[in-house]
């Protein structure tokens, strides 16, 4: 299910036309080289280390010492304080038993890596989710403020007409400050919003890393569910945020028996080798020829059972206990993020798509509005406060017809992400093979040498200081269906020539 999910949406997204930045390039683009992804690979590779880590605590250990002393002062004989001595040692231990501390805790640590690969799935759609939200976000923007400018234009004229009808004696004084006045408010509202594009295109290069182009109309979303149950039940089987939390809550009851363990007797056998020298020291001036080194060696069964460890590990017991129950109830606050997250966004969804249908056909009757406002406005029927409150109108729910295709799509990828089907392997991104998560945990997981320090940490996302400061300057041209130069503003309907004097 999942599979023909993933492969829909590959599809749906390789469908986006050849323009400057397509929302699969950004995605493309946020997946190399976005801090914050890049960072949790980081973690989880060293998550991964806790394996060999864990293993190393049951693995044989060998060591070495040695040292020279010399004495300078000595109160015997040189057989029992010799003037030199040299001596060396080899040491090897073999752990057996260890009351299952080691086998527990490599699982422990096995069951964190599948949940840190989960995490790493997680962070994923999440920031996926963030770069498609502030894509929309500028598409948005930059429609409303070409909406703002196309209104700024529209009132000018109107001004204009105000005035000059008011030199004829067609207007009153109060019709010309009516028509300054929203003039005014439409300059202001356009600064304002033009704010509001600037932010989102800073947004847009923090996740991303340059600045936005002439983004594409994102594609079409696929194999959006029918139903909140439907995409409930989807994301309680594949969100990866509730499955990482089950990892962590499966990992805690390893940790308990590590903790019971500590009550155990450890076995383990051990051999040694001792090498003695005494440079020649040994008995001398006594005459006699004795040897001046020796080498011993030995094996044996090290046991150790503690009997009163001051409450230590009991303490060890309950705080695992209360970790696992904590976990518990992490998991069971996931489950019921990603029920929430998934019904909220189905709902917003299911909402946006309504109001998407509700505001073209706002739009569509307040542009006929305009038109018989402003006709009747020629015969004196309607005065310049209508024909102003109805261009606002205009406006108003052309904004809204924008906001609400922004809200529709960033849903349904919200919900696409709670049901676990917006992530690196759905969206068959370009520019590379993806990142194999579990790739580093079977180089490490077996490692045993003490040498293999691997690579220098290097800096992978780049800095986004060198991108320019972004503006509020709009090229795109406005949607033909939100294009209010298509209202009849002929001079015979803003002038008023053949119009009677109010």
């Amino acid at each position: 299910m999942k599979r023909v999910a993933a492969l829909s949406l590959i599809v749906a997204l390789s469908a986006s036309p050849a323009q400057a930045d397509t929302l699969r390039e950004a995605l493309a683009r946020a997946y190399r080289e976005n801090p914050t992804i890049t960072a949790s690979r980081a973690q989880l590779r060293a998550v991964d280390e806790n394996v060999p880590l864990a293993k190393a605590a049951g693995r044989p250990t060998l060591s070495t010492n040695g040292g020279v002393t010399e004495n300078y002062l000595r109160s015997g004989n040189s057989f029992t304080t010799p003037e030199k001595l040299a001596q060396a040692q080899l040491a090897l231990n073999v752990p057996f038993f260890s009351g299952g501390a080691v086998r527990n805790s490599v699982r422990a640590a096995e069951t964190r890596v599948e949940a840190g690969q989960y995490n790493l799935r997680g962070t994923e759609a999440s920031l996926f989710s963030e770069v498609v939200a502030a894509y929309n976000d500028v598409i948005r923007d930059e429609a409303i403020v070409g909406l703002n400018q196309q209104n700024v234009r529209v009132l000018e004229t109107n001004l204009q007409a105000s005035r000059d009808r008011f030199e004829v004696g067609d207007l009153t004084r109060t019709d010309v400050a009516q028509s300054e006045a929203r003039l005014s408010l439409a300059r202001a509202q356009l600064q304002r919003v033009q704010a509001t594009l600037i932010g989102s295109r800073e947004n847009y290069v923090r996740l991303v890393g340059d600045a936005p182009g002439d983004l594409a109309t994102p594609p079409p979303l696929p194999n959006l569910p029918q139903s909140a149950d439907g995409a409930v039940g989807v994301a309680l089987r594949d969100n990866p945020t509730l499955l990482a939390a089950l990892k962590q809550r499966d990992a805690t009851a390893f940790d308990v028996r590590v903790a019971q363990a500590s009550r155990l007797p450890r076995l383990g056998v051990g051999a040694t080798g001792n090498y003695v020298n005494y440079l020649g020291s040994l008995g001398s001036g006594t005459g006699l020829g004795v040897g001046q080194s020796g080498t011993s060696a030995g094996i044996g069964l090290n046991v150790s059972l503690p009997l009163f460890q001051g409450g230590r590990p009991a303490a060890l017991v309950r705080q695992t206990r209360a970790t696992r129950e904590q976990s518990i109830e992490n998991a069971t606050a996931a489950e019921r993020q990603v029920i929430a997250s998934a019904r909220s966004a189905f709902a917003i969804y299911r909402s946006s798509l309504q109001v998407i249908a509700s505001s073209e056909q706002a739009v569509a009757a307040n542009r006929l509005s305009l038109e018989g406002v402003r006709a009747e406005n020629s015969v004196g029927n309607r005065t310049i406060l209508d024909i102003l409150n109805a261009e606002q109108e205009l406006l108003n729910s052309q904004v809204t017809l924008v906001t609400a295709r922004r809200d529709a799509y960033v849903a349904g990828f919200a919900l696409l992400a709670a049901m676990g089907q917006a992530e690196a392997e759905d969206l068959g991104l370009d520019g590379g093979p993806l990142y194999n998560a579990a790739e580093n945990y079977r180089a490490v997981r077996n490692r045993f040498s003490d040498f293999g320090d691997g690579a220098a940490p290097v800096a992978i996302a780049p800095s986004t200081s060198a991108v320019a400061p972004q503006n509020a300057t709009v090229d795109r041209p406005l949607d033909p269906a939100l294009d209010s130069s298509k209202v009849d503003r002929s001079p015979a309907l803003t002038t008023g020539e053949n119009a009677p004097n109010r």
